[in-house]
This record gives C-alpha cells, sequence and structure tokens, in this order.
C-alpha cells in the first residue's frame, strides 16, 4: 500500500512538472532569409526576411544590449551580419560608366587606369561628377570609401585644364596664386589627397602643392615662390600663410571643404569663415561672364551634420548647393560584419591579444582603435611585448614619424596599427581587413569614420568590426546602433559637431551643481 502511495505521488509530481515546463517553454521562432543579427539568445536572432516595424521608436523593440547594464551580462555578444540578399543599388550598370563618357581629359584617364587602378564610376562619382563640371556648388554627402577624393579631384583637374587652354592662354604666369584651394582638418589626409593630385596630374600642366603644420614659420621666413594651381592645406597653417599674404586667394576658382562636418565644427568654424568670406561664391556660377570672378564651393564627407545650412548661410545661400548623397550615408555599412562583446576593462588585452594572433595567422592586416593616445601607446607596447610587430600613430608622435609609421603599415612591413581617431577620417587604408575598437568611440559619427578603413572600393573583402564594450557611458550608443540595424533605420545624432556636444555637456553639469547649491540654500534653516 505504502509504495503504491509513493508511485502515485511520484507520478503526480512528474506530471505537474512536466506541465511547468510545457508552459514555461519559449516558443519556437521561424526566421525567413539570412542571418542579420545573431546572438547568444536564439529569441533575440533576426533574419533579413523577418518582419521589422520600420517605425519603431528606441526603447520600444526588445534589443539584445538591452540587459547589458547587469553585471552578469560580461561575455555577452551580438553580431551584425552583411546583407547579402539585398540588391546593393549603387552598384547598378547606370551607375557604372566609364570615365571616358564624362568627356575628361585623355591623359587623366590614362592616369586613373595606370596609377589609381580605375577605370570605371562608383554611385556617388556618377552622381557628383556632372554637377561638379558643370561649375554648380556640391555637397558630396557618402559612406566612406566609395570613392568621393576622385569624384571631385577628376572634374575639377578637367575644369583646370580648359581654362588653362581657352580663358588663361594668354595670361602671364602667376605665383603663389593657386587656382584651386582644398582645405583639409588633418595633415596625413592633406598629404593623401596631395599623393592622389599628383597621380591624376602626372604629364599634365597642372602644379599642386600641399601645405602642412610644422613649416609654417620657415614660410614666413623663407617665403617660396612657386607656380601653383592646386593647393592642399590644413587649417591652421593656411589661415597664417593667407593672413601674410604669401598665398593670396585671387585667382582661386575652385573651393573643396573635405571632411566638411569636422571642419564645421565650433573648433574650426570661426577660422573657416574667416578664409571662406574672401571668395565670391555667386548663386550660378556656370551662368557668369568668362572674366567675372566666381568660386565653386565643393563639401565632402561620410558623415553630414543635419544643420550644415545654418553653419554655411553667412557664407553662402545653401539653396545653391546641389546635393550628391548616398542610399547607404549614416546607415550601418551593409558589406562588413560587426561583432560587440560586452566585457570588463581588465579582460580586453588579453581578447585583444587572442583576436590578433588569429588574424595574422590568416594574413589579416588590423587597425586597433583607442579614444586617447595613453590606450594606443598602451596597446602597441603590449602586443610588441608579446612579439607582435605593431606601429603606433598618434598625435603624441612628430607628423615625420606619423607619416613613416602608417607608410609601414601601408607598405606591408607591419601588419598592425594601433591609433586613435587621428586615422579615423580620410586615410585610404585599403590593406585593413579587420578594425577593433579597443575603446568604443564616444560620438556616432566616430564609429561610421572607423568602420569606414575597411570595406573601402576595391578593398579586400569579408572586412570584419570587432567592439569591446567596458563602459556603462558606451551602452547607450550600443544600443541606438542595434535599433539601427533592427529597424532599418539610420543612426541618430550624427551631428559631429563634438565642440559644441562637450559645450553643452559641461553647461548643463554647472546649472546642476547650481541648481543643487541654491535648494541647500533654501533648505537651510
Amino acid at each position: 500500500m505504502l509504495k503504491i502511495r509513493s508511485l502515485e505521488w511520484s507520478t503526480s509530481r512528474a506530471l505537474s512538472f512536466y506541465k511547468n515546463v510545457i508552459k514555461t517553454k519559449k516558443p519556437i521562432i521561424k526566421h525567413i532569409g539570412e542571418p542579420l543579427i545573431t546572438c547568444r539568445r536564439p529569441e533575440f536572432n533576426l533574419h533579413c526576411g523577418d518582419k521589422k516595424d520600420e517605425n519603431a521608436k528606441f526603447g520600444s523593440i526588445p534589443l539584445t544590449s538591452d540587459g547589458w547594464h547587469h553585471y552578469k551580462s560580461k561575455g555577452d555578444f551580438f553580431i551584425i551580419h552583411p546583407e547579402n540578399s539585398i540588391e546593393d543599388v549603387t552598384q547598378k550598370p547606370e551607375y557604372n560608366q566609364s570615365f571616358e563618357n564624362y568627356d575628361i581629359h585623355p591623359e587623366l584617364c590614362i592616369n586613373l587606369g595606370g596609377r589609381l587602378n580605375m577605370s570605371r564610376t562608383t554611385f556617388i562619382q556618377h552622381k557628383a561628377m556632372p554637377m561638379i563640371l558643370d561649375n554648380q556648388h556640391t555637397l558630396i554627402a557618402a559612406e566612406t570609401g566609395c570613392g568621393k577624393t576622385i569624384a571631385y579631384l577628376l572634374p575639377i583637374i578637367q575644369n583646370v585644364l580648359k581654362r588653362k587652354h581657352t580663358i588663361d592662354k594668354d595670361e602671364p604666369p602667376e605665383f603663389n596664386m593657386p587656382k584651386v584651394l582644398i582645405i583639409t582638418p588633418g595633415r596625413e589626409l592633406a598629404t593623401q589627397i596631395g599623393e592622389v593630385c599628383e597621380d591624376l596630374c602626372h604629364g599634365l600642366d597642372v602644379k599642386t602643392k600641399v601645405l602642412i603644420g610644422g613649416h609654417t614659420k620657415s614660410i614666413m621666413m623663407n617665403p617660396p615662390i612657386n607656380q601653383i594651381d592646386i593647393l592642399i592645406a590644413t587649417m591652421g597653417s593656411l589661415s597664417k600663410l593667407i593672413t601674410t599674404n604669401i598665398y593670396r586667394m585671387d585667382k582661386v576658382r575652385h573651393v573643396v571643404l573635405d571632411e566638411a562636418d569636422t571642419l564645421l565644427d565650433d573648433s574650426f568654424s570661426g577660422k573657416l569663415r574667416y578664409i571662406l568670406k574672401r571668395f565670391p561664391f555667386h548663386k550660378n556660377v556656370k551662368r557668369c561672364e568668362p572674366n567675372e570672378v566666381a568660386t565653386q564651393l565643393v563639401l565632402a564627407s561620410a558623415t553630414m551634420p543635419t544643420n550644415i545650412s545654418n553653419s554655411l548661410e553667412s557664407i553662402i545661400d545653401p539653396s545653391t548647393i546641389n546635393e550628391a548623397v548616398s542610399p547607404y550615408l549614416h546607415k550601418i555599412m551593409p558589406n562588413i560584419t560587426q561583432k560587440f562583446i560586452r566585457m570588463r576593462k581588465s579582460h580586453r588585452p588579453a581578447e585583444l591579444l587572442k583576436i590578433i594572433k588569429k588574424d595574422l595567422d590568416r594574413k589579416r592586416p588590423v587597425i586597433v582603435f583607442s579614444n586617447k593616445r595613453e590606450s594606443s601607446d598602451f596597446v602597441s607596447i603590449f602586443l610588441n611585448d608579446h612579439d607582435i610587430e605593431a606601429c603606433s600613430m598618434n598625435n603624441s608622435l612628430i607628423e615625420k614619424i606619423r607619416r613613416q609609421q602608417f607608410k609601414k603599415f601601408q607598405s606591408g612591413q607591419v601588419n598592425v596599427l594601433s591609433t586613435t581617431d587621428l586615422a579615423s577620417r580620410g586615410l585610404d587604408t585599403k590593406r585593413a581587413c579587420h578594425v577593433i575598437n579597443f575603446e568604443f568611440p564616444m560620438y556616432i559619427s566616430d564609429y561610421i569614420h572607423r568602420c569606414g578603413r575597411i570595406g573601402r572600393y576595391t578593398s579586400e573583402t569579408n572586412c570584419q568590426v570587432t567592439n569591446f564594450i567596458s563602459g556603462m557611458n558606451q551602452l547607450n550608443l550600443v544600443r541606438k546602433i542595434e535599433h539601427a540595424v533592427r529597424t532599418k533605420g539610420i543612426l541618430p545624432d550624427v551631428n559631429a559637431n563634438v565642440t559644441k556636444i562637450i559645450t553643452d555637456k559641461v553647461r548643463k553639469e554647472i546649472e546642476n551643481e547650481e541648481r543643487a547649491m541654491l535648494a541647500d540654500i533654501k533648505n537651510k534653516p
């Protein structure tokens, strides 16, 4: 009898346990198409064919990174996969044309193919080049690595050549008076544009000059006398040499702001406005008389502030600027894999070492980004101490050594580059296959530019970004990125006005402190 009762009791327990399991069992989700987001917990996976709410507000849909504020989330991850099944609209045949179809000088086309290995246009080149050839004010806004430099350089050089053989044909040579001015925020980018310009102008009667900081005093003491057609300069050196009239801007007919969002940042905008107000930006440059002085404005960047019209309205009528915009602007790059890993700060060096060893075994060059130069130096020292040759590139090094370090990476002498955001904008890093954010960036615009060091036009395929997420302040950015992917939306808060962001943050902190002090005074008897 006792045995029968115990058997009945154990059977009832088994049945109740089974029922509870059935009740709590998670429903099986059927996914359609290739994976878009995968993670440790399958219920958060997303596939290309799954239903997406494109109008879902931030915070209204569950995200993998929502739980990353908890200390037990260390070791969790999610991966954003390339959308191979989605048709790349920029690769349609009508956009990939021969450069000869744009009435470009034959020698320029030869230099493009022979020296730069380019024979057909990209989407953004197809959109921007006719506007610039037509002397229209143009804004080029497109993802990194899609050929923006060629998109403005090629038509401008063509216009310079055309003018030389027509309007300026009988004019005597003029010295230190360029016809084209290209302004950049950094020395490395200025040097790179100068090299591309030299390749394009090889064998042609077009003189180029690069002006970067570090030599300004010697130039002022012993001014050069050169015939210049295209002047490429950083903001600091240019403002000094224009003020002293060593370089005169009277004959400038084309002004280019490369990395325009950085140049329009509050940290540069005062000097920039002072320089730009020298130029007559007519509403319709192409309708000006041949002898009338009129200057064309071209802006180019991979991230473009939403308030750009406000920044330019004191210089030019924003309605006269024509836009050449990529459909992937301010979106996650669709051709690279991006992995986000939640981890402790103390675990980052060991994880970095493990990942880089795998990459080097597969002969994949790596760029490691940090937010501070101290961290960048630490990474390079740490890797070299573990028998991995790495070079460091940050603002603590003089320009000549920075250039040497970057050249080591570009030439294949070293396969690991440890750097700060100094190398995140504009630099052509076609060798790189993997970007590791040892320290996750503070702003989404910086994340876009860092990712743009890989997956560039004519660069390696199967590229990857790996992000180490350690600080609580980084989680909000990660959640915004994941939300944008899940809703097929654009990345928010891409305004790159870092100076204004920091100033506003400090101002709010001061205001909060003042309010707290006033509250304490009121509460005192």
